[in-house]
């Protein structure tokens, strides 16, 4: 049986200021709703206008605003928003990400490679860079990173995905060790193939370099979970809200899958 919400009152959660990176939809904006749930003042962002504007309205959030991962100036401006209507900062969720290319790799695009890493890997570190200091004037906080189980595993015919997912995975254990004395938690959270169009996109995409049916492609990917099936947005949420919350306390450093046992990519 899976979980379908967040476990009810998580201790520690309710009015706590939490980011999330790319909120609108999928994983982000079930994140942002099981946060609400818990009582937490949520913040989010995306590229996505017109999701942005439904999900604002459905969770009543504090901040929505339009931003890119990758845009220095957006998210400057961004942060004077959550500083101005949130006061402050106590968690943050690096959500944001791109499948990248599903190519060899002697025919991966130099641009598609750098976007995939700029979007992956290096807006984490962008945003980070600007929530510190507001996690460390609120005395402590907690940073959640996703990766992927393709940070674990490597991605044939994905590469430049794995290498960014591998990435976040040191980029957080080296916040954990940097900012562990400012009372700050940073953990990393390896979603397996999670339910959705991203997740279709990925196997119709490789189904297709590997000329091989759509239905054969998503068996496949299902034989090599060992509970035989896809994970739910809603399980990943769930993990955030354990991290973030007082009952993740002393978690710090981990890299956490959320995966069903994904065996090999």
């Amino acid at each position: 049986m899976t979980s379908t919400s967040a476990h009810a009152n998580l201790p520690g959660l309710k009015d706590q200021r939490v980011l999330v990176t790319a909120g609108a939809s999928g994983i982000g904006l079930a994140i942002a709703r099981a946060l609400a749930a818990q009582g937490a003042r949520v913040a989010i962002f995306d590229i996505d206008e017109a999701q942005l504007e439904s999900a604002a309205s459905e969770l009543g959030l504090d901040v929505a605003c339009v931003a890119d991962v990758t845009d220095a100036d957006a998210l400057d401006r961004l942060f004077e928003t959550i500083v101005r209507d949130l006061g402050g900062l106590d968690g943050l969720i690096n959500n944001a990400g791109v499948a990248g290319p599903t190519a060899p790799v002697e025919s991966i695009d130099d641009d598609a490679w750098r976007h995939c890493i700029d979007v992956c890997l290096t807006g984490q570190f962008l945003v980070t860079k600007r929530a510190v200091p507001l996690l460390k004037a609120a005395k402590g906080g907690a940073v959640v990173n996703m990766s992927s189980a393709a940070g674990k595993h490597g991605y044939a015919l994905r590469t430049p995905y794995a290498a960014a997912k591998f990435g976040v995975i040191g980029l957080t254990e080296s916040l954990a060790k940097e900012l562990g004395p400012d009372n700050i938690r940073v953990n990393a959270i390896l979603p397996g193939f999670v339910e959705g169009p991203r997740m279709d996109a990925v196997i119709a995409n490789k189904a297709e370099a590997t000329v091989t049916s759509v239905e054969d492609m998503h068996a496949s990917y299902l034989k090599a979970v060992s509970l035989r099936r896809m994970v739910r947005p809603e399980d990943v949420a769930n993990m955030v809200c354990f991290l973030l919350s007082d009952a993740g306390a002393n978690i710090s450093g981990q890299s956490l899958a959320v995966d069903g046992n994904v065996e090999y990519l």
